[in-house]
């Protein structure tokens, strides 16, 4: 007969009146630092995006809000952005921070027609909750967003209600837009109707942000990396708030018991919680740190390659969950889109812009999906390379693209132009190291099940 599993409260709870050596308190303290840093970070995200005095660009570039409100770019995200890695110049996004402990919040969806859209929405472990979007056939109107405590009565008008597990959620809409004057004009109407706002605004009647006319906020300089979200020297100040905001999941009750037992322990001994400091300081160069290598960070995809694993459907996967939220937060769901990355060439050896390749897709084999594909090229620190041509990313969105007698499809990259004949298809590098990744928006079934690989990167000059 299988053992029955004991409830934890039968279990002896660790005590705080014990005397542990530091050694043993560091160790705790890593784990808690590995689990716990995605979730500080949508914590400090929140606290910053929500100082925003109304709806518009922090900065000119970056859509913020006040809490419980979403802000809309007008345009693909600008190069300066430095709110979060890897950003896209595929969609227009809209971003929005609320606590659901507070009041529920109304989100509308306009009717987007033929275009591809998704709303991705996240509780504080960044796993995607409900289901928005045109590949889940989501019909225009009026939906609301609540709390793990709600129990209220649905209004009259409400198209359907989303649950998050978490008081603390974003969302990041990404409306598709193709790279042409013609469809920025064309996609105004529909984006300006993409409002969230508090229920208690709820009339049944859609509202409309002219979002190209909200005013700036303005923003100190970015500089040249992310935003640093999580500070090691304040992790453990904060740490006992996510415990007490982010109920855990099955399986998770021992660890939190052991968590809130080193919080206790370093409570009344500084120099236990300067040990913890130091660890969280130590663990941020040694294991964060690496996550920013994609060889560190999902799955091999084949030709050197990884692929994404599990993403925004984290669960207990917490190597996944966490490399993510440093080296590419924000993903959406793998049925909505799977990620392909890469910092080298075939051989292994690092991509730098001295260096010119290509990327060829033979005839058929581009990333069969529903929605759209990109590939997209980042500097060191995983942000767009400004360059005179202000491309980016080459995919379905662009209308030049010229392919190869046989049917295929070269795309180059590299810091010289391979060439006038090829210029449509080139993405400009910084002369450093640079990475490459590929969106594949609701794939079809070989880019689910891994049958699809991406293509070699060749040096050709």
């Amino acid at each position: 007969m299988a053992q029955q599993s004991m409830a934890l409260s039968a279990l002896s709870m660790p005590s705080s009146e014990v005397m542990p050596h530091e050694a043993y308190v560091r160790s705790v303290a890593r784990s808690a630092y590995l689990w716990g840093w995605p979730m500080v970070n949508m914590l400090n995200r929140r606290a910053r995006i929500t100082q925003a005095p109304h709806p518009g660009l922090l900065g000119g570039v970056l859509p913020v809000a006040p809490q419980g409100q979403i802000g809309m770019l007008h345009d693909y995200i600008e190069p300066s952005e430095r709110f979060v890695v890897c950003p896209n110049q595929d969609v227009v996004y809209g971003l929005g921070f609320f606590d659901l402990n507070t009041e529920s919040v109304v989100i509308q969806v306009p009717d987007f027609g033929d275009r591809f859209w998704v709303y991705a929405l996240y509780d504080q472990r960044t796993d995607q909750f409900g289901e928005l979007g045109q590949l889940y056939g989501t019909e225009p109107g009026f939906y609301l967003m609540v709390g793990p405590n709600w129990d209220g009565e649905v209004p009259e008008g409400i198209t359907g209600v989303v649950h998050s597990s978490t008081s603390l959620a974003n969302a990041i809409p990404r409306v598709f837009q193709n790279d042409t004057d013609e469809d920025r004009a064309a996609i105004q109407s529909v984006i300006n109707q993409v409002v969230a706002y508090p229920l208690s605004e709820f009339t049944g009647k859609m509202k409309t942000i002219e979002w190209v006319s909200m005013p700036d906020i303005p923003a100190p300089d970015p500089g040249d990396t992310e935003t640093r979200w999580v500070d090691p020297e304040r992790f453990f100040d904060q740490f006992p708030e996510v415990l007490d905001m982010v109920p855990p999941l099955p399986g998770e009750e021992a660890m939190y018991a052991q968590f809130r037992w080193l919080m206790d322990v370093v409570a009344d001994n500084p120099d236990l919680k300067q040990a913890i400091v130091d660890e969280a300081v130590k663990i941020e160069e040694e294991v964060i740190g690496p996550f920013f290598e994609w060889q560190h960070n999902g799955k091999p995809a084949g030709n050197g390659w990884n692929r994404s694993v599990n993403n925004a459907e984290w669960g207990v996967d917490y190597f996944d969950r966490t490399g993510t939220a440093k080296s590419n937060m924000f993903d959406n769901r793998p049925n909505e889109t799977q990620y392909f990355y890469t910092d080298s060439d075939l051989s292994g050896a690092p991509l730098v812009g001295s260096k010119t390749y290509a990327i060829t897709f033979a005839a058929g084999e581009e990333p069969p999906v529903n929605g759209f594909w990109s590939l997209t090229l980042y500097n060191e620190n995983h942000f767009f390379h400004p360059n005179d041509l202000g491309r980016y990313s080459l995919g379905t969105k662009n209308t030049t693209l010229q392919r190869n007698e046989d049917g295929s499809l070269a795309l180059y990259a590299g810091a010289t132009s391979p060439g006038k004949d090829k210029e449509n298809n080139w993405l400009p590098a910084p002369d450093g190291t640079f990475s490459l990744y590929i969106r594949a928006y609701w794939g079809k079934e070989a880019i689910l099940d891994g049958s699809w690989q991406p293509p070699v990167v060749e040096v050709v000059q």
